[in-house]
This record gives structure tokens, C-alpha cells and sequence, in this order.
């Protein structure tokens, strides 16, 4: 496919933010063309849909694809403790009786390439196999990219707009030095994948389970997918996965001894995948545009897996930049103020998870709080399926608040 020499937006990066990011663009009738340096399909770790993925999902247009793909459905979440008791299930439509209850646990490989093969069907320029060399820049203000194809061509593409969507190793999060680490939140990943593995009958088959080791250190994932594999992945402290221990699978393995439900659950099964691991865990851009530039998904942020709000995070930011390009396309203003405008309302949903993610590392019963707050059963629901951009979310935490300084002033 030839290149569009000057359209109004280039996005960087094929994945889910800068699929959705350019469809929702194109949606509008605005020329944009997208640089994915890989070929897809391609791994990616980050299976586990939430529930208010749907509403993003249904404005893509991807909708249909998903209910006739053979992703596993996805209708609970739930929790083991550290000595192996069992929570009930978090039922997503107890709390929305909707459709948008229902979600999926996805190959992201597959996942990834319906995405772009929708932004391609909805007039996005999709071109893989093509480097971004750099994001060029008059001033301040971004005005184009300079890539290469695989034949070692180089071409400069000027836009109006340009979208990194890049991922973790986003060029202008780097170019400008934006990363914040988050000190509090330094955790790594280690897992692997098995065939035929436990898993549940009927509605709770396709659950994802969250299992605290039994020293409290960290906590596993077990997350049912299609094709009879089970995704299991080890979360802890980065210094305790990965200081003085004797490499990966060794200590996957010894994590396992300290999580016997998962052990039992895995026991008939057999290992298919060589162990991975991830150390670049919780972060942040300590903005999210400048002017004629946007950072969407793992290029803005990744925060911690523990409630699967990866692909949901992309896929908001994505279409939150999209309406505000649009927006500012409209108007012939793509200054930082426009096209950055999302930003505030984002990261506010972001700390409520964030908040959340906090809580349970901390040793916090959100059982406990339930029977003292029983009005914020919903809301506590609302923030695990991801509907997190609302302001009256934040009566939770304070009441978290009270809650623990009562304990404290009890003792």
C-alpha cells in the first residue's frame, strides 16, 4: 500500500491504542496513516478483557467480530486467599444487567490483528514492516515522522498530528525523558502457558483467578483461554522476583510451591511455552502531548496487571486522544491545550485504579469494607470492571479512609 505523503495523522504503533485511536479518526473522514514496525501477527502478554472494553469495542465496530470469534467468554472475576479459601464470584452483571457484562479472555496475537485489520477496513493507511526512525519536529511542534521500510527506503511523512502509540519503548517518552517511575508499584512478572489445565464448568469456565502466594509476597494470575491453554503468571516486588534468585524458572517454580492451589490446578498439565518475564512494570508520562503530538496506551502508562486494565487503558486513552484530535482538527487547533485535553479526566480514572491496586497489596479486605459499607458494593464492582472516569467513585476511597483510621485508633 503507497503512503499518503501528507495526511492529517500518522499514529506510531499498530497495537490496540493505535488501532483504535486511528479508526476512530478515520471514522470522521480525516486521512491517517499507521507505521507498525513488526509484522503481525505478533505475541503480546495482556489476555484479560474488562468489561468496559465493550463500549470502546462497539464504536470500533468490532463488536460482532468479537461474539463470533472462539475467545473464551469472560462473566466473573475472582479471588483466592493466601491460605487457599476461595472468594465467591465477582459476577459482572449482578452489578449491570447488560450485555457489556460479558467479556473475554483474548489471544492477543488474534485480538491484535482484528484490530488492524478493522482499522484498514475503516480507511486507516495500514503499513507493517515499517520503522519509525524518528518524530520530526519544527520548534516545538511535531510536524511528521521519518520511517523506514524493510527494503532500508527511507520517506518523511508530514501530518498534522502525530499519535505515539508505541508502547513501552515509546520514542518521544524517551526523546523527551517523561517517564515517572512508580516507586510504590515496582513489581515484575514471570509466566508461562499450559494445556489442559483446571478449569471451572459452564458460566465460570472462562473466569479470571487472582491467588495470593501464601506468604503474601505476590500473587498469581490464571487466566482460562481458548484451545485448552491456561495463561499463569507470578506478580511480586521486583527485587524479590528477581535479586539473588536462580533465573526465571527456577523461580517460577518456586513461587508455585508457594501457591499449592495453582500447583494442584496445573498438575495434569503440560508446560507448553518457555518462561517469560517482565521487569518494566508501573510508570507514567508526566504528560501526555505537546503540540502537534499525543502518547496513548503503554506509551503513556502501564499500570499494574492485578485487575487486567491494560487493553481497557489503551483503548480509552485511544479514544479519548481521537475525539480531541478530531475535535481539534475541526477547529484547526492541534496545540498541546486541545489535543491533550483527555488528560486530566484519564489519569484521574487511572489513580482510582491505581488506588485500588494499592489497597490489595497493602492486605486491605475489600470483604470487610462490603459489610461496613454495604452501599458501595456497586461502586466497588464498577471500579473492578473498569468504569472508573466518574468523580463520585472517590467516596470509596474515602471511606477506605475512615475505615482504616477507625482500625488504627481501635488498636
Amino acid at each position: 500500500m503507497s503512503i499518503q505523503q501528507s495526511p492529517q495523522v500518522v499514529v506510531i504503533g499498530g497495537g490496540p491504542a493505535g488501532a483504535t485511536v486511528s479508526t476512530l479518526i478515520a471514522q470522521q473522514g480525516y486521512q491517517v496513516e499507521l507505521f507498525e514496525r513488526e509484522r503481525f501477527p505478533r505475541y503480546h502478554i495482556g489476555e484479560s478483557l474488562i468489561p468496559e472494553t465493550y463500549w470502546v469495542l462497539e464504536r470500533l465496530g468490532m463488536l460482532d467480530k468479537m461474539k463470533s470469534s472462539h475467545f473464551i467468554k469472560k462473566y466473573s472475576v475472582q479471588f483466592v486467599s493466601p491460605s487457599g479459601k476461595h472468594s465467591a464470584p465477582f459476577y459482572f452483571h449482578d452489578n449491570k444487567p447488560h450485555e457489556c457484562s460479558q467479556t473475554w479472555q483474548i489471544r492477543r496475537s488474534e485480538f491484535d490483528v482484528m484490530m488492524l485489520k478493522n482499522a484498514a477496513d475503516q480507511g486507516v493507511g495500514v503499513h507493517e514492516g515499517m520503522r519509525v526512525l524518528d518524530v520530526l519536529f519544527e520548534g516545538d511542534r511535531a510536524v511528521g515522522v521519518l520511517v523506514r521500510d524493510e527494503a532500508g527506503k527511507q520517506t518523511e511523512v508530514r501530518a498534522d498530528v502525530v499519535v505515539d502509540a508505541s508502547g513501552q519503548s515509546s520514542m518521544l517518552i524517551n526523546k523527551f525523558q517523561l517517564r515517572v517511575p512508580d516507586v510504590e508499584l515496582n513489581k515484575g512478572a514471570i509466566w508461562t502457558y499450559f494445556q489442559g489445565a483446571y478449569r471451572d464448568q459452564g458460566k465460570d469456565e472462562g473466569a479470571t483467578v487472582v491467588l495470593s502466594l501464601r506468604d503474601k509476597q505476590g500473587w498469581f494470575w490464571y487466566i482460562p483461554m481458548q484451545d485448552d491453554l491456561v495463561s499463569v503468571g507470578v506478580v511480586a516486588d521486583f527485587d524479590y522476583l528477581f535479586k539473588g534468585r536462580a533465573g526465571n524458572e527456577a523461580t517460577f517454580a518456586e513461587e508455585l510451591e508457594k501457591c499449592l492451589t495453582v500447583k494442584e490446578r496445573i498438575a495434569n498439565a503440560e508446560q507448553v511455552a518457555p518462561v517469560k518475564a517482565t521487569k518494566d512494570y508501573t510508570y507514567r508520562a508526566s504528560q501526555a502531548a505537546g503540540d502537534g503530538w499525543v502518547l496513548v496506551g503503554d506509551a503513556f502508562g502501564f499500570l499494574d496487571p492485578l485487575y487486567s486494565s491494560g487493553v481497557l487503558l489503551a483503548l480509552k486513552s485511544g479514544e479519548l486522544a481521537a475525539d480531541a484530535i478530531v475535535e481539534g482538527l475541526r477547529n484547526g487547533d492541534t496545540s498541546r491545550a486541545q489535543i491533550g485535553k483527555w488528560e486530566t479526566g484519564f489519569v484521574e480514572g487511572m489513580n482510582r485504579m491505581r488506588r485500588l491496586v494499592c489497597e490489595y497489596y497493602d492486605g486491605f479486605s475489600f470483604g470487610e469494607f462490603i459489610r461496613r459499607f454495604p452501599q458501595h458494593r456497586g461502586s466497588v464492582t464498577d471500579l473492578l470492571i473498569g468504569d472508573l472516569f466518574k468523580p463520585e467513585l472517590d467516596q470509596v476511597f474515602e471511606d477506605i479512609d475512615s475505615m482504616k483510621s477507625a482500625d488504627v485508633s481501635n488498636h
